[in-house]
């Protein structure tokens, strides 16, 4: 499983930090009330900010008091969970403003050798301007301004963590290494060769195969070793349309298609070559590129397929047509039942999984980023003009991306396209999903 890096919130009762949790998690985990002291017990979930996911942890409120006692064991557990953090939030109440109790807290995580980010929450309207000065003294350096319970500032808050967490974003250590497998799923129409596919490269009769269609059920995964290097392979049922799909065996059949799709880093859609391409190909890779998987194309029965030339070329131009918003998947031609272009398909699968998983650092990112900014401005809607501040990218597989400037929501989808186009021209993405966020800053001033 790949690590997630671990946030820490911790504080006085009271001071929001159910609420935040809440908020990043995207739903009511922890139970929140105005009386304090509600939280006893850490309470952990997968959190995502703007493209960062990691691991939150929701605390008891800080209170001193004996070690033997309820509120001390409690103090335990919270000071256990920021020794474990990889970066901790200290949430003060802007409209209380700082307490002894804050200082005291404060004084303990100065002596922590967890990183420690400063949040004022509750700090909507001009109700919490006192406490936000006030929470300066603590010694934390200037206060994320958040509203927990309204969603505002999670932009501050997402550029306050990041540099946390992209360090730890490096210990995905089941990503990376000559010796991981690559996952491959193998989808495709009923009949279009998978299961032979498989069983070619085994070198093995692994599954059943014959002329019905229909024969594979589940998704079956078999290790294999493909010039020294590992790979899972997954054969799946045939997706027929949803709606010739009546039989219970059948949906559960592709229920368990799609949940192999979820897992693979790559998938492989296999057509038929004496069919030709379907709108059922076009679907199925536009569910896989909306997973945000990695997908290549091939075209199996070439031994048999008549006139070649003009089947390959029309298919690749129906795939440009069809596939818009990724240019360039790669399609290759193989043989199930000869093996040839097996190794040319394979070779394919590791160069996209690489592009895949590629991470730009922020200087070449930005860099780029001025130079496509400078090549074609964006536009100025109502004759103001959008800012385009920076650029950040928050995670692998897919390339995820967030932009800060003003104004960015007025941005046409035309010139998103334009950068995410450029983006795999430039910085060797190829013909992988890319995700990309616009964020504008939480500052009603500051546009």
């Amino acid at each position: 499983m790949a690590y997630l890096p671990r946030v820490a919130i911790v504080g006085r009762p009271n001071v929001g930090k159910s609420t935040l949790f809440n908020r990043l998690v995207g739903k009511k985990l922890a139970l929140v009330d105005d009386r304090p002291g509600v939280t006893r017990d850490r309470r952990e979930g997968d959190a995502h900010l703007l493209g960062l996911d990691f691991r939150v942890i929701d605390t008891a409120g800080y209170e001193d008091q004996d070690p033997a006692s309820l509120p001390g064991r409690m103090r335990q557990q919270t000071e256990r969970a920021v020794a474990d953090a990889d970066v901790a939030l200290f949430l003060v109440d802007a409209r209380a403003g700082v307490v002894p109790l804050d200082e005291e807290i404060a004084r303990w995580l100065r002596g922590s050798t967890t990183p420690i980010v400063l949040v004022a929450n509750k700090a909507e309207g001009r109700a919490g301007e006192q406490g936000i000065l006030e929470a300066l003294a603590l010694g934390f350096g200037d206060p994320v301004q958040l509203s927990a319970e309204h969603g505002e500032g999670v932009a501050d808050l997402f550029e306050a963590l990041l540099p946390y967490l992209e360090r730890e974003f490096g210990k995905d250590a089941e990503d990376e290494g000559p010796d991981v497998p690559l996952k491959i799923a193998i989808v495709g129409r009923p009949n279009a060769g998978k299961s032979t596919l498989v069983n070619r490269m085994l070198g093995e009769d692994r599954m059943i195969t014959g002329p019905e269609a229909g024969i594979t059920r589940d998704a079956i995964a078999s290790d294999w070793m493909w010039q020294g290097r590992a790979v899972r392979l997954v054969d799946t049922a045939g997706m027929r349309k949803r709606a010739k799909v009546q039989d219970k065996l059948e949906k559960l059949s592709v229920a368990d298609a799609l949940h192999a799709v979820d897992f693979a880093e790559v998938v492989v859609l296999l057509l038929d070559a004496t069919l030709g391409l379907e709108s059922q190909d076009l679907r199925i890779a536009d569910r896989v590129l909306e997973e945000g998987r990695a997908l290549v194309i091939a075209l199996n029965k070439w031994d048999v397929a008549e006139n070649a030339s003009s089947l390959f070329n029309g298919v690749k131009g129906a795939l440009e047509d069809g596939l818009s918003q990724v240019k360039g998947v790669p399609l290759l031609t193989v043989s199930a039942a000869t093996g040839k272009g097996i190794d040319q398909l394979i070779g394919a699968c590791f160069e996209v999984r690489d592009a895949w998983s590629r991470r730009v650092g922020t200087g070449e990112l930005n860099r780029w980023f001025e130079r496509a900014v400078e090549a074609n401005p964006p536009p100025a809607p109502g004759g103001k003009r959008i800012k385009m501040r920076y650029v950040t990218q928050v995670k692998t597989r897919p390339p995820s991306f967030v932009i800060f400037g003003t104004r960015v929501d007025q941005l046409p989808a035309s010139y998103e396209r334009y950068l995410m186009n450029s983006m795999r021209r430039d910085l060797g993405f190829g013909a992988v999903p890319i995700r990309l966020t616009l964020r504008a800053p939480s500052n009603p001033f500051d546009r």
